[in-house]
């Protein structure tokens, strides 16, 4: 059932939309009038991903799943909610992502949690980007975001390290299992921006493992191409990512 808003509500968003109109996250520019979250320009050339193909899951995963590529415009967008302070864009990308989780990972969890932040580096950006896609996504697969993990490491940045191996050590024993009950026998989706080589969703899962979780999968926002190879845009997947908020 659509909800009803109440008249000051319907009046703080018309004020909200006047004073900082709509942007399209992935091309940034303001929404016509009438569309809303992803204009009609982006949304048929966005690069997703196929959902008849397995994808692959890094070791203690037992399948992660995205709807987009990770090349332009996604890259760019990303950026700029990652390290430009658009964290507006967290609720398209959140649909975009449970879309996809109720498209292929259906009956296969029973928590929702996400990979953490460093508390330095949630100080230094003023917000976890993952948290915040972890809590759109909530309301719309029914489920809380239940707090699982922490990280006690501060290390570099993921993003600037190319070797598969470094990446691997980057996060070994960098999260632990903030509370081993909460996941005990449960089958866990674990939610992060993007996934590339796969090295921080491997050990998130290895310590949820550890701690108990019967299982994990995972979402993200986008996948990198092994060896950052492109290709040409994926066709979206008719009636589901191209029109994917009329789903919910």
């Amino acid at each position: 059932m659509e909800e009803r808003k109440s008249l000051p509500r319907r009046t703080a968003d018309a004020l909200l939309d006047l004073l900082f109109p709509p942007r399209c996250p992935f091309c940034d520019r303001l929404l016509p009038e009438g569309e809303q979250d992803i204009c009609h320009v982006c949304q048929p050339v966005l690069p997703w991903t196929d959902p008849g193909k397995a994808e692959p899951a890094g070791e203690f995963v037992d399948k992660c799943v995205s709807p987009l590529w990770y090349r332009d415009p996604v890259r760019a967008s990303f950026h700029r909610y990652k390290f430009g302070g658009c964290r507006d864009y967290a609720p398209v990308y959140a649909a975009l992502m449970a879309q996809c989780v109720r498209d292929r990972l259906v009956g296969e969890y029973d928590l929702l949690t996400y990979v953490p932040l460093s508390r330095k580096r949630r100080r230094q950006r003023g917000y976890d980007q993952v948290r915040l896609l972890a809590e759109g996504m909530a309301p719309l697969l029914g489920l809380p975001v239940t707090e699982t993990l922490d990280r006690i490491r501060h290390d570099p940045a993921q993003s600037g390290l190319t070797e598969e191996s470094a990446r691997r050590a980057n996060v070994l024993g960098a999260y632990r299992a903030t509370d081993p009950g909460a996941v005990r026998g449960k089958r866990v989706l674990l939610a992060d921006d993007v996934v590339t080589t796969g090295s921080t969703l491997s050990e998130c899962a290895r310590v949820l493992r550890s701690a108990g979780a019967a299982g994990v999968v995972c979402v993200t926002l986008a996948r990198a191409r092994p060896g950052g190879k492109e290709t040409a845009p994926a066709a979206p997947p008719p009636g589901r990512e191209r029109d994917f908020m009329n789903s919910f």
